[in-house]
């Protein structure tokens, strides 16, 4: 059977829309702005956590205390 117009001409245009709608979405995702951000927001968190933020804060001391000992000596 065929088909009449009207409904391939929705058919159309429903796909159209859906791949509007898709390729809006992978512009979102693909934003090199969103991108750097999200980066940057996994990095602040991972140094955020107690298993990495406080040996950080060791290894600071320590070479402050050891460029301080050079300095005086």
């Amino acid at each position: 059977m065929a088909r009449d117009p009207d409904s391939i001409e929705r058919d159309i245009v429903r796909a159209r829309e859906d791949l509007a709608s898709t390729l809006d979405s992978l512009a979102e995702r693909a934003n090199p702005q969103r991108l750097a951000e999200d980066a940057k927001n996994g990095v602040v968190a991972t140094l955020n956590t107690p298993a990495v933020k406080y040996p950080l804060i060791g290894v600071g001391v320590l070479v402050l205390a050891l460029t301080i000992k050079k300095i005086v000596s």
